[in-house]
């Protein structure tokens, strides 16, 4: 194989040592760098041109990408505080002495799992646990929620592990069936209630995000609730109506800006005995 195409299917960006292992010479390298067909970083390291530009940044400063920087990489639900001046979040070896990264948060936590040292990625495992100590609770379960969710790690396994309390308190608590960190937040926020709270259940040919006791559906809008998309959802809430369930609709910003408010319809809706069942 090309050294090039070696480097592409290796997400970019490959060590010196990993690709002299894998058959190819200095010169080799040293060609397609002086080609300007790959560039070399801190001396150990040799990538090509599309490469994350995360993963070059890690690759360069020595350090691993992780916590919700990671998350976010791999498709998890992750809130970011616009207030929060650390744009990412990596992690070091506890052994490796002052590592000076501008914008970041540096992690140096022992991991879970141990890193490869050709790794500038943590594996998903090593994520939530950084995650859990990290974030606030609320936050946290949502990502914790969402990597369940997508079937990233399962209960069992991920029991096994050397978890300290923050990540065992949220392995008790997470949940595959919530579909997106708003339901995670509302769940989160309710459970005082005392009521039955189920997400993801289907009613009348589509899922509902959340439901209230028996007839009382509270829907989260994300950025997809237009066009077609929101035609569609207009449509079940007046067949839901129709067949006695009552629907409250909130945004995103709702939900993590004025949450009192939201708080309050439910409160209410509950006061007059609208999540039971005729």
């Amino acid at each position: 194989m090309d050294l090039i195409e070696y480097i592409a299917a290796r997400g970019g960006i490959v060590r010196t040592r990993a690709l002299r292992e894998a058959g190819f010479s200095a010169h080799t390298i040293a060609r397609a760098v002086a080609a300007g067909r790959a560039t070399r970083f801190r001396r150990t390291w040799i990538a090509i041109g599309g490469v994350d530009p995360i993963l070059a940044g890690a690759a360069k400063l020595g350090i691993v990408v992780t916590c919700i920087t990671q998350a976010a990489r791999l498709g998890l639900w992750t809130y970011v505080d616009p207030a929060d001046p650390h744009v990412y979040h990596v992690a070091a070896s506890p052994h490796a002495g002052s590592v000076a990264v501008t914008q970041s948060l540096v992690h140096w936590s022992k991991p879970l799992i141990p890193r490869d040292p050709d790794a500038l990625e943590d594996p998903i495992e090593n994520v939530l646990a950084i995650i859990a100590e990290c974030q606030p609770h609320e936050r946290a379960l949502a990502t914790w929620d969402s990597a369940f969710n997508k079937g990233l790690v399962d209960r069992d396994s991920f029991s096994r592990f050397a978890l300290r309390p923050a990540a065992r308190r949220l392995l008790a608590e997470v949940s595959p069936f919530r579909d997106s960190g708003l339901e995670t937040f509302i769940v989160t926020r309710l459970r005082w209630l005392d009521l039955p709270i189920r997400c993801q259940v289907w009613l009348y040919g589509h899922r509902v995000d959340v439901l209230i006791g028996d007839r009382l559906v509270l829907q989260a809008d994300g950025g997809h609730h237009v066009g077609a998309q929101r035609a569609s959802d207009n449509a079940h809430d007046a067949i839901l109506r129709l067949h006695g369930y009552t629907v409250i609709r909130v945004t995103y910003a709702q939900i993590m800006d004025h949450w009192p408010e939201v708080q309050e319809l439910i409160l209410r809706a509950i006061a007059q005995g609208l999540h039971k069942a005729a």
